[in-house]
This record gives C-alpha cells, structure tokens and sequence, in this order.
C-alpha cells in the first residue's frame, strides 16, 4: 500500500500516567529519549504494525490525543497538496535531526494527520 499510517504519537497531558496504562495494557517496551530543552520523547514498537512514541502535549491546555502519522516521499509536496485540498496547517514541515522530517494538519472535516518523510 502506498503512503502507509507510519508512527502513532500519543501528545498527553500526564506522560508517566500514559506509560504506566500503555505498558500495563499492551505490555509495550517503553524507552524515554532526552530531546534536549527538557523534552523527554517515549518510544514503543509492538511485535506487528507501526511503532509509536508520547510526550507532554506541546500545546498547554489542549486535551490528550493519539495523532497518526502517513510515510510520505516528499513532504513538502504532500503538505502543499493537502493544503490545495482544503486541509489548514497546524505545523508546517519541520525536521527531526538524524530522523526525518513531519508536518501536522486538519483536514477539511477538522481531523487531526501528520505526514512524514525518513531522512535518506
């Protein structure tokens, strides 16, 4: 399939309160990575399916959401296109050094996706 979901974020308002259910629910592997500026980003891989990651919520005040992401080739093409399609920009493309880079939108019915390319 072309452009699969790819990574699932979890943005949160209570980190420890997430990994704690998420691990004990699924038994998912959780591994916090130091981001730098007090960031602290948690990854998880199930044995099948995409893996993810949860941090605290970036925007302070907004409620707790799981966010998809789709593999894209070229993201700044597909954020343009989605864009030209009705879609309003939440986080214009930004990178993820030594990963990739991501971009955040609504689409025209007011749900949340995010595009990613991997670094080649």
């Amino acid at each position: 399939m072309a452009n699969p979901f790819c990574h699932m974020e979890l943005d949160t308002t209570d980190p420890t309160k997430a990994k704690t259910f998420y691990s004990s629910l699924f038994d998912w592997k959780i591994t916090d990575s130091d981001m730098g500026g007090g960031m602290i980003y948690s990854t998880f891989k199930p044995e099948d399916g995409p893996g993810g990651g949860m941090m605290q919520h970036p925007m302070p005040g907004a409620p707790s959401l799981w966010l998809p992401y789709v593999l894209v080739d070229d993201i700044k093409a597909a954020t343009q296109k989605a864009v030209s399609l009705g879609a309003t920009l939440i986080k214009d493309t930004t990178e993820v050094p030594n990963m990739g880079w991501f971009s955040i939108f609504s689409d025209p019915t007011g749900a949340f996706l995010g595009l990613w390319e991997n670094k080649k």
